[in-house]
C-alpha cells in the first residue's frame, strides 16, 4: 500500500448478499472469503475468483458472530461471539469447530473485535476497555493491554513495530479517534480528523492504516505516523457505506463489508500510482 492508494472505480464487484442482517465481519484465507452477519450462527463462504457462494459453515452454539479473522499460520478462522462471550476457532471447511476462548467466573471476557498478525490474535473488549493478545495455536494469553479510561475501543490491530493502533471513542472529548498505544497502554500519537464512527481498521506491512469511517461513508488512508494521506470518498466507493475492512496485501484487494442498504461485501482492486 502506498500513499497513493485508491480503489478502482470500475472494477468493484459485489459478492452475493449474505443475509438480511448487516455484515459484522469479513476476512480471507487462501482463495475463500469468509463473512459473518449480526445475530447469525453461520459463516458464509465465497470463492475469491468467481465470487460464487460456497456452502455455509454452521457453528452450533454461536449466538452472535460479531467479527471474524483468519490466520495463515494455523489455517484457522476465529469468530468473536459477543453474546456468548467467547471466540470460536473454526477450520476452513467447518470440520473442526471449537469454543476456544471463553469467560470464567473470575475473569469476564467479552470479545467485540478481532485481528490477526502472524501467530497472534488480538481481541478488543469494549466492556473492559482493554486489548488481549493470544497465541493463535495454543490459545494462551500473551499480553493484556489496559487502555486509558477515556478510550471506548471499537477495533485494534498490531503494527509492524509491535505497538497497537486502536479505533475508539474518546469519552472525555466526545469524539472518535484513532490512537497508537504501546504495550503499556500509553498513547504515542492520535488522529481525530472529524471521524464519524470508525467501525474497523486495517494495516499493511509498512504500517499504513485504512479506516472505515462508517458514519461519513468514506475510507481514510493514514501513514504510520497517523497523518492523513488520502480520503476515499463516497463517490469512489460507488455510494457504498463501509462498515468492515479486510486488506489482502498479497493480491492488492480491499474487501469492504457493507452495513446499510446492501448486506454484502464489495471487492475493490487497489491501484498504486
Amino acid at each position: 500500500m502506498s500513499d497513493y492508494i485508491l480503489p478502482h472505480n470500475v472494477s468493484s464487484v459485489l459478492l452475493c448478499a449474505v443475509g438480511l442482517r448487516g455484515v459484522s465481519g469479513v476476512t480471507q484465507l487462501d482463495d475463500i472469503v469468509y463473512v459473518v452477519c449480526e445475530s447469525s450462527s453461520t459463516v458464509a463462504r465465497f470463492n475469491t475468483t468467481t465470487h460464487q457462494p460456497l456452502p455455509d459453515i454452521r457453528v452450533k452454539g454461536m449466538s452472535d458472530g460479531w467479527d471474524i479473522a483468519a490466520s495463515a499460520h494455523t489455517a484457522r478462522l476465529y469468530v468473536a461471539d459477543w453474546e456468548a462471550e467467547c471466540v470460536w476457532r473454526v477450520s476452513p471447511d467447518g470440520a473442526d469447530i471449537q469454543r476456544w476462548l471463553t469467560s470464567s467466573r473470575s475473569d469476564t471476557f467479552t470479545p467485540y473485535a478481532l485481528s490477526v498478525t502472524s501467530s497472534r490474535l488480538l481481541v478488543t473488549s469494549r466492556i473492559d476497555s482493554e486489548l488481549r493478545q493470544f497465541d493463535t495455536a495454543g490459545g494462551y494469553e500473551l499480553r493484556r493491554v489496559r487502555l486509558p479510561r477515556y478510550m471506548d475501543p471499537v477495533h485494534a490491530v498490531e503494527s509492524p513495530t509491535g505497538t497497537f493502533v486502536v479505533a475508539h471513542r474518546n469519552t472525555q472529548l466526545q469524539q472518535w479517534q484513532v490512537s497508537e498505544v504501546n504495550t503499556e497502554g500509553q498513547v504515542l500519537r492520535q488522529f481525530s480528523g472529524s471521524l464519524g464512527a470508525p467501525a474497523r481498521i486495517a494495516i499493511d506491512s509498512q504500517g499504513h492504516i485504512l479506516v472505515a469511517d462508517y458514519a461519513n461513508s468514506r475510507i481514510l488512508l493514514l501513514d504510520a505516523q497517523l497523518a492523513l494521506r488520502r480520503v476515499i470518498d463516497q463517490h469512489q466507493l460507488n455510494d457504498l457505506q463501509p462498515g468492515r475492512l479486510c486488506y489482502v496485501e498479497q493480491s492488492g484487494q480491499l474487501l469492504v463489508g457493507l452495513r446499510r442498504g446492501h448486506y454484502s461485501v464489495a471487492v475493490f482492486d487497489v491501484l498504486q500510482r
